[in-house]
């Protein structure tokens, strides 16, 4: 149990209990295209890296983007474990979160167009490790599940919507 983060939490639950406004938020991020498939992404003051294996033309130099997705999942699982357990008083030891996606590649290149581009099936384990009793592991694990953002986004439909914008410059004339 982490008193820092049972405190940090009673005071954002107090807060939007007081004022309902507080409750919203937005996250923002920029990502630019570099050499060959890299990216660099910013969020807040963090920047981070985004390549491609060599296969898909990239030089296996950071993560590709279907692996964070895999990643912000098993983080969000865990963060919510720490954080209900600390709110709850139950003390872990050790909280391990395995992920795996299956992507089927005909889908991104084109080539079947009954293929979808991104995951087929995620499928997830976490793997406790504590001395509380199973039965209130098992309804902390049911209750991580109902309110981990990143397992909703991924599970349910959510509006998403995009532009382009283009910044045309005129030809060179030779």
């Amino acid at each position: 149990m982490s008193v820092i983060v049972k405190e940090a939490l009673e005071g954002l639950i107090r807060e939007v209990k007081n004022d309902p406004a507080k409750a919203q938020a937005v996250f923002e991020t920029t990502s630019v295209l570099g050499e060959h498939v890299s990216v660099t992404s910013s969020s807040r003051q963090f920047d981070y890296q985004f390549d491609e294996p060599e296969i898909f033309g990239g030089q296996d130099a950071a993560p590709n983007p279907v692996e964070y997705v895999l990643g912000a999942l098993g983080a969000c699982q865990a963060i919510m474990y720490r954080a209900l357990s600390s709110l709850k008083g139950i003390h872990l030891d050790k909280v391990t979160v395995k992920t795996k996606g299956y992507l089927d590649a005909q889908g991104f290149t084109g080539l079947n167009q009954e293929v979808r581009p991104g995951y087929q099936k995620i499928e997830y384990e976490t793997i406790i490790e504590s001395g509380e009793r199973k039965e209130k592991l098992e309804r902390l694990a049911e209750q991580v599940d109902l309110l981990c953002p990143v397992l909703d986004i991924l599970s349910n439909p959510v509006e998403v919507k995009g532009k382009v914008t283009i910044h045309h410059k005129p030809e060179l004339v030779h």
